[in-house]
C-alpha cells in the first residue's frame, strides 16, 4: 500500500477520529476508520491499525472493540469528560455574569472539542449566551490570573475599584488606591469575588473582581493570616446576602413549618431547628451580616417568616418598614 503524505501524524489523526467520530452510541468499522484516515492523507493497513488502536489504549484513550453482527466495530468509551459533565460546565459558563459573552462563546467552543461530533451538537443546542447579562470587562481573565499570582506569592495588592455612574460609565470609587491582602477567590450569586483582609479596618472584606482595575503586586507580605485560619467560605457567603456586607449578628427566626426548605436552602442543613410555641411554626438562630439585603429577603417572605430577636434587629426592621411606607405615601 503506497504511503500517504501525513504518515508521521497517523497516531494523532487516529486519536482525533476516534474521539470526534465515536462514542457509546456511534461506532466505526475498520474500513470506515481507514477512509477517515485517507481524508487526512494517511494510509494504513488493518494490521498496523490494530497496533495503533492498542497504542491509544496505552496512552489512556478508552478504545473499545466489539462484535456487532457480522462486523467488528470500534468506539471510545470513557472520555476525559462525560457529556453530562460537559453540559454542566457549559451551563456554568453561560450563567456566569463575570465572563463576557465573547469569552463564554470561546470557552464553550473549546469544551465542544472534548466531545464527539454527535455529543458536541447537543452542547451547541443548549448554548444560549446571546442576550444574557454579562460583564463588559474583557480583561477579567487576566485580573483573575494576577490575583492568583498574588495569593500564591503571598503578596499584598493595590488596585482601583470602580462603580457605575448615571452615564453608564465606570468611575473610581475613591481617588486613593485600595490596598488589601488577598486570600481567596469565590464565585457567588453568578459573580466572582476577591476575599481579602483590610488591615486598616482589621476585617475581612470582599470585592467584585469585574470592578477591579490596575492591580499591582506589592513587595510586602500579606496580613490577616489569623483571620483566615478557620475561615469558612460557605458560611461567609451565607451570612452576606447578595455579598452585601454589614455588622455580623446572630438572629432568631420563626417560620411556618412549610418554609423549612427555604431556610435550609439559604443557611444549610447544619442549622438547629426547634419547634416553636405557636402551632405549625418552628424556629432557628443563624449568623448574618445585618444589611438592607437581608431585611429585604425577610420582607419578601411575607408573614411566613419573622425576626424574633434580638430586639434591636426587630426594631430596625420595623423602622425600615415604616420608612418605606412613608416614602411611598410622600411620593403620591
Amino acid at each position: 500500500m503506497p504511503k500517504g503524505t501525513n504518515q508521521k501524524l497517523k497516531l494523532y489523526y487516529l486519536s482525533r477520529i476516534m474521539v470526534e467520530k465515536t462514542d457509546d452510541e456511534h461506532v466505526l468499522t475498520m474500513p470506515e476508520i481507514q477512509r477517515y484516515l485517507e481524508d487526512y492523507g494517511v494510509t494504513a493497513d488493518r494490521k498496523s491499525l490494530y497496533d495503533d488502536l492498542e497504542a491509544l489504549r496505552v496512552l489512556g484513550i478508552d478504545v473499545i472493540g466489539e462484535k456487532d453482527g457480522r462486523n467488528y466495530v470500534y468506539h471510545v468509551g470513557k472520555k476525559q469528560f462525560e457529556i453530562a459533565e460537559l453540559k454542566l460546565l457549559v451551563d456554568a459558563i453561560q450563567s456566569s455574569k463575570f465572563i463576557t459573552e465573547k469569552k463564554s462563546n470561546e470557552l464553550i467552543k473549546k469544551l465542544t472539542g472534548l466531545a464527539s461530533d454527535y455529543e458536541a451538537s447537543q452542547l451547541k443546542r443548549q448554548v444560549v449566551v446571546q442576550g444574557r447579562i454579562k460583564t463588559m470587562n474583557e480583561s477579567i481573565y487576566y485580573i483573575v490570573d494576577e490575583l492568583h499570582n498574588a495569593i500564591s506569592n503571598n503578596k499584598r495588592i493595590r488596585f482601583d475599584y470602580l462603580r457605575w455612574n448615571l452615564q453608564k460609565k465606570m468611575e473610581r470609587r475613591k481617588d486613593a488606591l485600595y490596598e488589601v491582602s488577598p486570600w481567596a477567590l469565590m464565585w457567588d450569586d453568578e459573580n466572582y469575588y476577591l476575599i481579602a483582609y483590610d488591615a486598616e479596618e482589621d476585617k475581612i472584606k470582599h470585592y467584585r473582581v469585574d470592578k477591579m482595575r490596575n492591580i499591582e503586586l506589592m513587595n510586602e507580605k500579606r496580613q490577616g493570616r489569623d483571620h483566615f485560619r478557620e475561615f469558612d467560605m460557605a458560611a461567609y457567603a451565607r451570612k452576606n446576602f447578595g455579598m452585601f456586607g454589614g455588622e455580623e449578628v446572630r438572629v432568631k427566626l420563626e417560620f411556618q413549618n412549610d418554609m423549612v426548605g427555604v431556610l435550609l436552602d439559604c443557611f444549610g442543613k447544619d442549622i438547629m431547628i426547634h419547634p416553636s410555641d405557636k402551632d405549625g411554626w418552628a424556629e432557628t438562630s443563624v449568623d448574618v451580616a445585618l444589611s438592607d439585603q437581608f431585611l429585604g429577603w425577610i420582607f419578601s417572605l411575607g408573614t411566613k417568616v419573622r425576626i424574633a430577636g434580638p430586639e434591636e434587629v426587630v426594631e430596625r426592621f420595623q423602622r425600615e418598614i415604616k420608612a418605606l411606607s412613608g416614602f411611598y405615601k410622600n411620593n403620591k
